[in-house]
């Protein structure tokens, strides 16, 4: 199950965040933050299960600022989902795997 979900960087967002066919779920996350850890797996899982209807992708903010800077991402988690280019949602903090299943029901 692991590498369900697939990394981006400043260089590649376009491509595989604002011009996916489907819904797209960043997670904006960093090393040193323990709840991104603790939400990973919970995200992994999401992916695997629901990989024809969304995409989740990790963006590190400390090796890709700009990206973060450009949707304000001041605290983290934050996971925000794009349609057709645009943040249709946005999740704050670490939430327990039905709780994100929950807060994504219109895309999965």
């Amino acid at each position: 199950m692991a590498g369900a979900t697939v990394t981006a960087t400043d260089a590649d967002f376009e491509e595989k965040v604002l011009k996916s066919d489907k819904p797209v779920l960043v997670d904006f996350w960093a090393e040193w933050c323990g709840p991104c850890r603790q939400v990973a797996p919970a995200l992994e899982a999401i992916a695997a299960e629901n990989a024809e209807k969304i995409t989740v992708v990790k963006l590190n903010i400390d090796e890709n600022p700009t990206t973060a800077a450009r949707y304000g991402i001041m605290s983290i988690p934050t996971m925000n989902v794009y349609q057709n280019g645009d943040v249709v949602k946005t999740i704050v903090g670490a939430k327990p795997k039905a709780a994100i299943e929950r807060d994504l029901s219109e895309f999965i």
